[in-house]
């Protein structure tokens, strides 16, 4: 029995784009912006390309765009990019310190979350939210960030 080939990051990056096709974000941009914003951030940051595969997929299996059987029993992904991208996928009812203490547990997810927020906290990306929304998720970004030794 021959195992599959790893997806290319062209192909990561198709899937990701396809499943979170019909969501935008909370200021009405198409989602997969996040996404695209997120990797190249990984890029830039020095990632490689299993980080990077996981940024496009970071979100894919918390937002219901991909399940978390097919990321793990289909997906032709490294174990360490499902690694990643199950570390960066919040649990129901989770606390930020359950969730901060996984990310800095597995290697190589930290600088994915990084750029995520990074991208999260942009001031442009922030000033098209209403006064409320921003300084709710400002000081969420900036908590994570601070559990995380970013500050």
């Amino acid at each position: 029995m021959t195992e599959k080939a790893l997806l290319t990051l062209t192909e990561v990056e198709a899937i990701a784009r396809n499943a979170h096709a019909a969501q935008t974000d909370k200021a009405g941009r198409p989602y997969a912006e996040h996404l695209q914003a997120v990797a190249e951030g990984v890029r830039a940051r020095g990632g490689d390309d299993e980080q990077i595969a996981a940024a496009w997929l970071h979100d894919a299996v918390e937002d219901d765009a991909v399940s978390e059987d097919w990321l793990l029993r289909e997906a032709a992904l490294t174990r360490r990019t499902k690694d990643i991208v199950l570390a960066l996928t919040r649990r129901p009812g989770e606390s930020p310190e359950s969730y901060a203490e996984r990310i800095l547990a597995t290697p190589g997810a930290l600088l994915v979350k990084e750029s995520d927020l990074a991208h999260n906290a942009n001031p442009a990306r922030l000033a098209a939210l209403d006064e409320s929304t921003r300084t709710r998720l400002a000081q969420k970004y900036a908590r994570m960030r601070e559990l995380l030794g970013l500050v």
